[in-house]
């Protein structure tokens, strides 16, 4: 799952395929999706890990190879999960069948960054708190540019 979701090529392709079979609902759900995608993935990369610079958990911990793979850059948070948190919570009020599809994998992604040793679990729940947010602020700031617009 780590390998699919690396980049956010997970959920580019899962917007590929809405904007492609979704029509009008769907390239909007896409649109939005990747919009929060994009702010999750700033936020977490571009702001918390520059200052957060929390070391990785320890490699003996975990009895696989799967750790040695693992980033050199900070801990906290998980980049991984705030993108599979933002997408899916952003497009899940425009088109909730396909929220709920893609609730799967995003667990998933979250699960797999503890399971292989990328991340402790406060680095998921942050992650996953900057996708809600991210996808929150991405649904609501043309609402709220509108209203504040002179």
């Amino acid at each position: 799952m780590e390998q699919t979701a690396e980049g956010t090529k997970l959920w580019c392709g899962a917007a590929m395929m809405m904007a492609w079979r979704g029509g009008w609902r769907g390239r909007k759900a896409a649109a939005t999706g990747l919009a929060a995608v994009a702010v999750a993935q700033l936020v977490s990369n571009g702001v918390c890990k520059q200052l957060a610079d929390r070391p990785r958990p320890p490699k003996q911990w975990f009895p696989h190879d799967e750790v040695e793979d693992r980033p050199d850059s900070s801990s906290f948070p998980s980049g991984h999960t705030a993108a599979a948190v933002a997408f899916t919570t952003a497009i899940t009020p425009t088109w909730p069948l396909a929220g709920a599809l893609c609730a799967v994998p995003a667990a998933m992604v979250a699960i797999e960054r503890v399971q292989s040793g990328a991340h402790y679990p406060s680095d998921v729940a942050a992650g996953a708190a900057i996708g809600l947010a991210s996808a929150w602020l991405t649904r609501r700031a043309p609402h709220l540019i509108l209203r504040h617009w002179p």
